[in-house]
Formats: structure tokens, sequence, C-alpha cells
């Protein structure tokens, strides 16, 4: 299926439409763009934010490198506090300090960046970046808005969902059939990684097509598994960007 854009305003109002195609993920901090890619191509975001805090994931820090240097990548971290130990869900964790945070981002992200010929329209998603900073304390948000930013440069209009907002069993693969049914999804958008544990069963019982969500292995792809889709911006500006990411396949 190619990803085009969903007539859906953006927004978080549930619920939308039935018969659409969601893509189920945890909020990512400028994303990487396999990650950004799966979402475009959903009818609507479903944010997973009532799950367990993943200290060693995408939920609070991003993979950068320099624009010309992109083998020297780096981990860009945001300093963040869980309440309740290993335990803290996405939603209720924390940063320890907004504005040391912010300072950081805009540092290293204009560091590996502001040499880059499309250097206004990635300066335009980090100043959204930015001003999430200063509204809230929360990790999530923040990494949301990163990726709302990204969305809206390429143009999606599909609907944002948090699963909070949501009834689903607790059981891995029985939750994420649970929050496709409940929205009235006919598909359910799958990247490499589920694929690997997802038990289809309960997704064949509520008649929901697991759609396998694959991007391409070359170009600006090689690294899309690892760096921000923030580095592939740099790289082709926001038409080249676009072009790459309408460009997959599922």
């Amino acid at each position: 299926m190619s990803a085009t854009a969903s007539a859906a305003a953006s927004s978080t109002d549930p619920l939308p439409r039935p018969g659409g195609v969601c893509a189920i993920h945890q909020p990512n901090f400028l994303p990487r763009l396999s990650t950004l890619a799966k979402i475009f191509a959903a009818d609507y975001w479903i944010v997973l934010d009532d799950v367990q805090f993943a200290r060693r994931d995408y939920q609070h820090r991003a993979r950068i490198a320099p624009l010309d240097r992109p083998e020297q990548q780096r981990w860009l971290s945001l300093a963040t506090h869980l309440p309740n130990g290993r335990a803290t869900l996405i939603r209720d964790a924390r940063l320890i300090d907004p504005q040391r945070s912010r300072d950081l981002t805009a540092h290293a992200l204009r560091h590996c960046h502001r040499r880059s010929r499309h250097w206004r329209e990635v300066s335009e998603v980090l100043d959204r970046v930015l001003s999430a900073f200063t509204s809230t304390d929360r990790t999530w948000l923040v990494a949301e808005d990163s990726t709302k930013a990204l969305l809206d440069l390429l143009g999606w209009r599909g609907q944002i969902i948090r699963s909070s907002q949501l009834s689903a069993r607790r059981e891995r693969s029985q939750r994420l059939a649970d929050l496709a049914t409940v929205t009235g999804a006919t598909t359910y958008l799958c990247g490499p990684g589920g694929l690997r544990y997802l038990d289809h069963g309960p997704f064949n019982a509520a008649k929901v097509l697991v759609q396998p969500f694959l991007t391409p292995a070359d170009g600006p792809w090689s690294d899309s598994r690892r760096l921000s889709a923030l580095h592939t911006l740099s790289v082709l500006g926001a038409a080249g960007f676009a072009e790459g990411v309408s460009a997959t396949e599922s």
C-alpha cells in the first residue's frame, strides 16, 4: 500500500470513522524515518501512552549525527524521572529539568544540522520541538510533539488518538488488536520489529488485517532504523523528504 495522507483533519479527537488503517506506536522523540513513514501511511496513529516506559528505547532519546559524518552517531537523551521506578507508565514519566533538556536539544541539533542548505526547514521543526519544553514537563508529550512537527511538514492529515483514552486488555497482541478494533480499524500496520512477536490470533478473531510495513534498505533508508528522521530532512529538504516517505510500501 502506498503511503497516502488521510482526509481526516489532524487532531486528538476520538474516534475516527470506521474502516481506516491504523498505526500503534509509543511516542518517540524525533522518531526514526522508518517509524515516521509507518505513521504517515496510516489514517490515524494510536499513541501507546499507557504501557511501561523503557529506559533503553526511543521514548526519550534519538540518535543524531553530524550532517557530513553520519557514521559518528550519538544519543541525544532527555533526562527523565520515573516516579514509580521501572513500573512507571509512559504518560507518567517527567523531564527532570525541562529547560536544560531544551538547551541541550537546541545545541546538539544546531551543531549537527545548521550547515545544511535546508536549514530553514529543519529549524522550523526544531522551533516546534523546543516550544514543547516550555509548555510541559511530560517526556512523552515532548516526544509526541516532535513527531507531529515532522508529520505536519509532510502534510499528513491523519488523526491522533491516545491509548489511555481507550479500553483494551493487557496481553500484548490482544491489547493491540483491541485498540484497532475499538477505533474501527480494518487494517493494522506492523513494522518488522512487531512482526517478530505478534500473535495474529486476536487480529484474526477481530477481522483486522495485519499489514506488514517495510521500508527500502538503501539510499536515505540505510540509516532509517537508527538515525532520527531529522537527519534525512537535513540531507534532502522537505520536498525530497516527503517524496521518500511517500514511496514506501507496506
